[in-house]
């Protein structure tokens, strides 16, 4: 069975562990372990008599809730068969201009999108230094910033920006001040948020609340990530309404089945939910800091996001393969990330005894 590219393939982990799916300690996506909510399986099970039913082409009654969600009118929201689906369709239009700017390491599915539409790729690479002790203590967060210049501004104007925020795989963050004068400079800036729910809202720097005074400003979210639903596959592009239109003209009919919209619109209004993750994640991403930095041979790399980036001096595939076949550990190898490679690999955070059981792992095989 092929290496897979993305985390999560607990078939191709299983294969390698020699055991059940279900036994698979699962690192390797960066998804919450609190969830699915209670409030979207109670909502899904609402609609199965539903499923008889085609989809609302328009999806309303989703836009109106996440319009509320969002303080936006419904026309400026598209839902999409997860974020993969919008990606397609933003490849489609930045490869309409003369080049599409990446930060690298960059998420494996720009390159798809853009490779599919033949776009001219710019690629500048994120300096992953830890920042200093300041920095540090300032923040849990530390900014990114490229090694090299942006073209000159002639040349940006007829080119797109494609970002995520918080960094994929770094867990870096922009601040919104950073990134908003970039807005003047590129003739298209995708910002893609699938991880920014994971940050408090005393802290987050989205971009969707200024999204209406740039017509050339697109914002992807997902609600897979953060609400533990990667299998109902839903997200949302939050844009100017002829940008949006235009894409509806590419897509195939109801890319958002019933059910996925009706636990879309539960999940939203799940403040409880919302509030236990904000509590859960930063003590025990902390922990996990703490844990992997104290074993000798890795460097872990902060983040705002709900996964850690780490440095090892061990091969990570070797790491990756021992933790399958010693104790049935998934974690993520960086060989997708061109610029990371066999010496970085990435950690979702998960519950506290999960946690532990990993780093109580690691530290067997590197003592060793």
């Amino acid at each position: 069975m092929q290496q897979p590219a993305h985390g999560g393939n607990l078939a191709w982990a299983a294969a390698l562990a020699g055991c059940p799916r279900d036994a698979i300690l699962d690192f390797s996506a960066s998804i919450s372990p609190l969830g699915p909510p209670d409030s979207a399986i109670a909502a899904i099970q609402s609609q199965i008599g539903s499923l008889r039913h085609y989809p609302e082409p328009e999806y309303s009654e989703l836009r109106l809730a996440l319009s509320h969600f969002h303080q936006l009118p419904p026309e400026w929201i598209l839902p999409g068969n997860g974020s993969a689906e919008l990606l397609t369709l933003v490849g489609r239009e930045l490869a309409e201009l003369s080049a599409t700017i990446l930060l690298t390491p960059a998420f494996g599915d720009y390159y798809r999108t853009l490779t599919a539409y033949n776009a001219k790729v710019l690629e500048f690479p994120i300096n992953l230094g830890q920042g200093d002790k300041e920095t540090r203590r300032q923040s849990e967060v530390f900014l990114p910033h490229t090694p090299q210049p942006l073209p000159p501004r002639s040349l940006t104007k007829q080119q797109g920006l494609l970002l995520n925020n918080p960094h994929n795989p770094t867990g870096k963050m922009f601040s919104r001040s950073e990134i908003l004068p970039l807005l003047e400079e590129f003739a298209l800036v995708v910002v893609d948020e699938a991880f920014m729910d994971f940050v408090p809202p005393e802290a987050e720097q989205s971009l969707i609340s200024v999204v209406q005074e740039h017509k050339n400003l697109v914002v992807l979210r997902s609600l897979t990530k953060f609400y533990s639903l990667p299998g109902l596959r839903l997200g949302y592009a939050i844009a100017h309404p002829d940008r949006l239109s235009r894409w509806q003209t590419w897509r195939d009919p109801w890319p958002v089945n019933n059910l996925a919209a009706a636990a879309a619109i539960a999940v939203i209004g799940d403040q409880n939910f919302q509030q236990q993750t904000w509590q859960w994640l930063p003590p025990t991403r902390n922990q996990l800091f703490q844990g992997l930095a104290a074993i000798a041979g890795l460097q872990p790399h902060t983040s705002a996001a709900n996964f850690l980036l780490v440095t090892s001096q061990k091969s990570s595939l070797q790491l990756q393969q021992q933790l399958l076949q010693d104790h049935q550990i998934l974690i993520r190898d960086c060989l997708s990330f061109k610029e990371l490679g066999d010496r970085f690999f990435r950690v979702a955070v998960r519950s506290v005894s999960d946690n532990q059981r990993l780093l109580t792992a690691l530290q067997a095989l590197l003592n060793n």
